[in-house]
């Protein structure tokens, strides 16, 4: 993998301080360039840059993304279902039932612990960095930066709603055709885990259209404008269809020990060739019983 960006400066550059391309051209953070700089990552035709370095016509930048940095999380050697990998971004589908990132209650047995793994089996000087997160129960595609400037790049690409995100869900009840769901999302209490509908909350938007349904389930596809914390669950809930195996927001099911939720597809244009690719992760087996269900008219109680 390569852990460097190269540029040949154009003659419209001609002048421009070394950092203000960064900052300017490159959308750099401050914080990014000032690490670049300083630590003597930077070249200019093999010379090291400083932040005031003129930039000339033809001048060739190399930036090492390869930065020094150290994170405590033990590598494990748990398998990984790797989806799309590039100089710049691993994408995972993470199994259900398993934690993202290490907390006191789960030091172990993380997606993160297993990502650490392979970025040393496979000697990429990377570091986990969480682009998007799912919860415990949920599965589906996650997101990891292998270096700042990537993490940074992704960041604005989620804050301008360029990383589309579909959903794929089983919830309760017959719904039909398509809609959006716009309504703002907090805690219930300060203190609560749970979210909900509430006036003063952040504006959150949830687009669906229903792929099959019948008295008792829905199979739903789910495109997410916002990603509000529990948002899918939080919505359908309020709408009277919660997930199926939902037991925050809905009920326990003797189908599925979980909401029947998977973070389906991702859309976006790649950070260095802006390049469009679109990432399915396969559908795990309980939620594909569940769909086939929906598929043949059956129950939950069947």
């Amino acid at each position: 993998m390569k852990n460097t960006l190269e540029y040949t400066i154009n003659q419209d550059k001609e002048g421009v301080k070394l950092i203000n391309f960064l900052k300017h051209d490159l959308k750099m953070s401050t914080r990014l360039t000032r690490k670049l700089i300083r630590g003597g990552y930077i070249f200019i035709n093999g010379n090291q840059g400083k932040s005031n370095s003129i930039l000339k016509y033809g001048d060739k930048l190399l930036i090492s993304l390869e930065t020094t940095e150290t994170q405590d999380i033990e590598p494990q050697d748990i398998p990984l279902q790797i989806c799309y990998e590039d100089d710049d971004l691993l994408i995972v589908n993470k199994p259900p039932f398993m934690v993202v990132h290490p907390t006191k209650g789960h030091p172990y047995g993380t997606l993160a612990n297993a990502v650490v793994n392979y970025f040393r089996k496979t000697n990429q000087n990377s570091i986990v960095r969480l682009v998007n997160r799912l919860d415990r129960d949920t599965s589906g595609l996650v997101i990891i930066a292998k270096s700042q400037f990537a993490h940074q790049a992704m960041a604005k690409k989620l804050e301008k709603n360029e990383i589309k995100k579909y959903y794929i869900a089983v919830v309760e009840g017959r719904i039909e055709g398509k809609g959006t769901i716009d309504l703002p999302i907090d805690r219930e209490f300060p203190d609560s885990v749970k979210r909900a509908v509430v006036e003063k909350g952040q504006r959150a938007i949830t687009h669906y259209e229903v792929l099959s349904s019948n008295d008792d389930m829905s199979s739903v596809l789910i495109e997410l404008e916002t990603g509000k914390t529990h948002q899918i669950r939080v919505h359908f809930s309020h709408i009277g269809h919660p997930l199926i195996g939902d037991t925050l927001y809905g009920r326990e099911s003797n189908l599925i020990g979980r909401q029947a939720l998977h973070a389906y597809i991702l859309k976006f244009n790649t950070i260095r060739e802006n390049r469009c690719i679109e990432i399915k992760a396969e559908i795990p087996s309980d939620i594909n019983m569940l769909l086939s269900m929906v598929n043949n008219g059956l129950s939950q109680n069947t």
